[in-house]
């Protein structure tokens, strides 16, 4: 029984991880595919504005720079908003904004088609004006989350250039610091540079004047013993003794 209840919630959360496998794949290919509409629209619309003269050309410019200020605010909000949780709000109020940047989009795209071209004439002042009205809220809500982004930033490195600074204060300080047992070496050293010339003092010549009485009293020696071993040289040698030589007799006392 077990066994089977696992065997049933492996089977569920495998089915459950292919749904959301196959939806967020949909959901990029879905991405992919509004990019790219997205970019070959503003390209015929760049070939628009620079092609053509007159109202259709202005259409395509006013289309054109609507699209490119809030594609550009877009991403700058939703960027921004990953790091710094307070262009939340600033990504809502451009929502709302491009909502009617949508509509006047709409609006200009559909006057693209309309034969009175001297009608979208007459209009084309008030397009501009309102076209000039959302993307200059579009660009103070990018400038504005630029500067934001930028003063952070600036803050960050101030922040780490003095934390660096500090280091390298107490980097200079310690290297500068001696260490207790290099003073310790030093004293002795000096120290004993005192003493080697005290120890040479009438002391220590009083130690080297008996030393070199025991030097002269250990020649002494040698010399007695080498005389009592080496015979001398005009000690007299015994008479040699012959056999017809009669031995010499005691003398007596009486």
């Amino acid at each position: 029984m077990f066994t089977l209840v696992m065997l049933f919630a492996l089977l569920g959360l495998g089915a459950w991880a292919t749904v959301k496998a196959v939806g967020a794949a949909k959901r990029g290919v879905d991405r992919t595919i509004t990019q790219a509409k997205r970019t070959v629209e503003d390209t015929a619309l760049k070939a628009k504005s620079i092609g053509q003269v007159g109202v259709p050309g202005s259409l395509a410019q006013l289309r054109l720079d609507l699209r490119t200020s809030m594609r550009t605010t877009r991403e700058a909000l939703s960027d921004g908003s990953r790091v710094d949780a307070s262009l939340k709000e600033s990504l809502v109020l451009f929502e709302r904004l491009s909502a009617y940047g949508h509509e006047l989009d709409g609006e200009l795209k559909r006057l693209e088609q309309e034969p009175d071209r001297a009608r979208v004439a007459a209009a084309l002042p008030d397009l501009r004006e309102r076209v000039a009205k959302i993307t200059q809220s579009a660009d103070s809500l990018r400038w504005a989350a630029r500067d934001r982004a930028r003063r952070f930033a600036e803050d960050d490195l101030s922040t780490l250039s003095a934390q660096i600074e500090v280091e390298s204060d107490a980097l200079r300080d310690y290297a500068s610091r001696r260490d207790p047992l290099d003073d310790l070496a030093e004293a002795a050293a000096s120290w004993d540079a005192k003493a080697g010339p005290a120890a040479a003092g009438p002391g220590n010549g009083q130690g080297s004047g008996h030393g070199e009485e025991r030097q002269d009293a250990r020649g002494h020696a040698r010399g007695q013993r080498g005389a009592a071993q080496t015979p001398a040289l005009d000690a007299a040698a015994p008479a040699p003794q012959y056999p017809w030589q009669k031995s010499a007799r005691p003398e007596t006392t009486t």
